[in-house]
C-alpha cells in the first residue's frame, strides 16, 4: 500500500501550516485549557440540534466535516510515524459514522485502512448508515469484531495508528457488554491511538473515566472543547487536544 505524500514531518507543523492559510484560519486548533470555553453533553446536544434544525446544515454534512478534519490529523501523524495503516475502531452510534468518513478519507489519501466495527450493522442508523453505506460500497474492510475482547489483536496488531470512534459524547454510566473488555484490549496493544470527538470511556461533563476508557496521544474533538477537558486528570486520556471546526460554530464563537 502506497504511503500518504504528505510534507509535514509532525501534527503540529501540520497545524501551523493550517494557520499560514487564511480561508481555513483557526479551523483546526490547539485546546488551551485556561482560555477556551467549553460545552457540557446537553450543549453539545442542543448545539447539534440548532445547527440540523434552525440553521439547516443536513446532519450528514457536519458529520463529513468533523470526519475530514480528523482525517488530517490522522494523515499528518502517520506520515510522522512513517506508517501505512490504520485501524479504526467504529461503535454503531454517530461517533461510529465519523469514524466511517475517517476511514472513507483515509483510503483516499492511499492509507491502507481497516474498520473494526463494535456491534451489529443493524444498530446503525441515520447519518451513520449513510456513511457505512459508503464505506461498505468502496470496499473498505469492515470487520464486525466476533468478540469484543479477543478480536482485537488479530486486527489490529500489524497496524501503525489506531482510531478510536467507538462512544462519543453520550456516553453514561458503565460500560457494559463486553466494551470494557474491548477499551482494554485497545489500550493494551501499546499502539498510538486518536479519539474521536472524546476517549471512548470518559465521561463529557467530568473528564473522569467511567471504568476502562481509551488512553489516546490525541483527541480531535469538534466545534468546541468538552467540559471534561478542563479536569486536569482527563489529559491522561486525552492527550494532546484538537478542536475542528464542523462548519458552524456554537454561539460563543459566533
Amino acid at each position: 500500500m502506497v504511503t500518504p505524500n504528505l510534507k509535514y514531518s509532525t501534527t503540529n507543523q501540520f497545524i501551523d501550516a493550517l494557520h499560514g492559510r487564511s480561508i481555513i484560519d483557526n479551523m483546526i486548533r490547539k485546546f488551551d485549557r485556561q482560555t477556551d470555553f467549553v460545552l457540557t453533553g446537553r450543549q453539545v446536544r442542543d448545539f447539534d440540534s440548532w445547527a440540523i434544525n434552525t440553521a439547516g446544515v443536513p446532519g450528514v454534512v457536519l458529520m463529513e466535516n468533523a470526519g475530514r478534519s480528523c482525517a488530517e490529523i490522522v494523515i499528518a501523524e502517520l506520515k510522522k510515524r512513517k506508517g501505512s495503516k490504520v485501524c479504526v475502531f467504529c461503535g454503531t452510534g454517530n461517533n461510529g459514522g465519523d469514524g466511517f468518513v475517517i476511514a472513507r478519507h483515509l483510503k483516499n489519501a492511499g492509507v491502507e485502512v481497516i474498520v473494526g466495527l463494535c456491534g451489529p450493522g443493524s444498530k446503525i442508523k441515520g447519518d451513520a448508515l449513510v456513511n457505512y453505506k459508503i464505506a461498505s460500497d468502496m470496499k473498505i474492510a469492515i470487520e464486525q469484531l466476533a468478540d469484543m475482547g479477543n478480536s482485537v489483536k488479530a486486527l489490529a496488531e500489524d497496524c501503525d495508528l489506531i482510531v478510536d470512534a467507538i462512544f462519543g459524547t453520550g456516553l453514561t454510566g458503565s460500560l457494559t457488554d463486553g466494551f470494557d473488555k474491548l477499551i482494554d484490549a485497545i489500550n493494551s496493544l501499546n499502539k498510538p491511538i486518536i479519539a474521536v470527538d472524546i476517549p471512548s470511556g470518559i465521561d463529557c461533563d467530568t473528564g473522569e473515566p467511567l471504568g476502562p476508557a481509551i488512553k489516546a496521544m490525541a483527541t480531535v474533538t469538534f466545534a468546541a472543547a468538552k467540559k471534561g477537558f478542563q479536569n486536569p486528570r482527563s489529559a491522561e486520556y486525552t492527550g494532546d487536544i484538537y478542536i475542528a471546526s464542523i462548519g458552524i460554530e456554537p454561539k460563543e464563537k459566533r
